[in-house]
């Protein structure tokens, strides 16, 4: 069985920069290192993108999915030369995209706590984000939900993590919020992402994205349009505009 993959961006979300050795190629033509800082498409959060570099040479990558195991597997651009099992090859991470994606995952969380209804389904990107929710009639008024989001973005709340395990997660169901996206499992333990402290907390709810370590980081955002989606769900948009 493969060796996993350390989680750089679980240990630091903000580094930028981190060595590390090939291990494996994938069959698919993917490079997997010994520890990642790049974070693997996953819980509808796309994988990063970035560069390798060696000495003699550098790999640009395209995205980062999840391979055997608990291995990730950097995609290279196509045509792109593929670092040797056994290099040391230098990360960078695409800094900028990167955190307008942890913006966004941070400010759907706090979407989720506005609207408190079962989440079907999400996704992120750079520069907007969505949430379905098992929501059988439209908001009477959006543009309350955003000041009531902006409120709570503009609170600037800390935004950190616990741990529980598989049985805890199990005996609380009610903190799984998104029907259509299970916690990962595998270590035996789950990470929660908590949303402000003490009786200042609003969120708490099992995640492995990433996110800013402050909600005041997210900065000024707007809610897009409402789309129904069958009989019972909408989808909700969220962008950034600053």
């Amino acid at each position: 069985m493969a060796t996993p993959t350390e989680l750089l961006f679980r240990q630091d979300a903000y580094l930028r920069q981190a060595p590390a050795t090939v291990v494996a190629h994938t069959d698919q033509g993917g490079v997997v290192l010994d520890q990642s800082l790049f974070y693997a498409t996953g819980g509808g959060q796309p994988g990063d993108a970035g560069t390798l570099q060696w000495d003699g040479g550098e790999m640009v990558v395209a995205t980062t999915v999840k391979a055997d195991g608990d291995t990730i597997a950097c995609v290279p651009a196509e045509g792109a030369e593929l670092p040797s099992v056994g290099t040391r090859v230098t990360q960078h991470l695409n800094w900028d995209e990167r955190y307008a994606f942890m913006r966004v995952h941070t400010a759907l969380h706090l979407l989720s706590v506005v609207v408190p209804l079962e989440v079907t389904g999400g996704s992120i990107s750079a520069g907007k984000g969505r949430l379905d929710f098992n929501m059988p009639d439209a908001p009477e008024d959006k543009a309350a939900l955003q000041a009531q989001l902006q409120e709570l973005i503009d609170r600037d709340l800390p935004v950190t993590e616990d741990w529980i395990t598989n049985a805890e997660l199990d005996a609380n169901p009610g903190l799984v919020k998104t029907m259509s996206v299970q916690p990962p499992r595998g270590s035996g333990k789950i990470r929660l992402v908590l949303i402000g402290q003490g009786d200042a907390q609003v969120d708490l709810q099992p995640c492995g994205g990433t996110h800013v370590a402050r909600t005041g980081e997210i900065g000024k955002i707007r809610l897009g349009k409402v789309e129904k989606k069958g009989r019972q769900n909408r989808r909700v948009y969220l962008h950034l505009d600053a």
